[in-house]
């Protein structure tokens, strides 16, 4: 496989550091990272992007999430796996990022459970990593970004560049 063009940040390094600096500021949100790794990992394998499914499976094995849960997560409503607040993050979204699946994209019943376990404040960090992911994903996929570990790698070199 060969990507279509190279990642945009080597053609665009300012918005790169933009997009890094929003990707930090997400991060500190409030979000646990557990809980960030299955928005990332559910919304990469429903938008189909190899690129971040390969990277976050990985991140979310380096902090010490179970390959049992990480091979359920495509199926989580039918995996015994994951508890009620997990399950409210994994049905929002899938919601948010299947917009135009539906007339109602995101339901009142859906909203209403993933908060009775989640504030405002972390409901809206919860919204801002699903809108990142789907911009990275759709990013990656548009441009055929190859997954594995060079791409890995240059994640971690950008992460250790922060």
């Amino acid at each position: 496989m060969q990507a279509r063009i190279k990642h945009f940040g080597t053609h665009h390094p300012e918005i790169r550091e933009r997009v890094q600096a929003l990707g930090v500021a997400v991060q500190k949100a409030g979000l646990p990272p557990k809980l960030a790794g299955l928005v990332h990992l559910r919304a990469s394998q429903i938008n189909g992007c190899s690129v971040c499914v390969d990277l976050h499976a990985r991140a979310m094995k380096k902090e010490g999430e179970t390959e049992e849960r990480m091979m359920a997560v495509a199926a989580w409503s039918d995996a015994p796996y994951f508890t009620a607040p997990e399950r409210a993050v994994l049905a929002l979204t899938e919601h948010a990022t299947r917009l135009a699946d539906r007339s109602d994209p995101v339901p009142d019943a859906v909203w209403d459970e993933a908060a009775r376990h989640f504030d405002e404040k972390t409901l809206a960090a919860i919204v801002m990593q699903i809108g990142l992911i789907n911009m990275f994903n759709r990013l990656n996929v548009v441009t055929r970004q190859v997954a594995g570990i060079q791409a890995w790698e240059k994640v971690q070199a950008m992460d250790k560049a922060r």
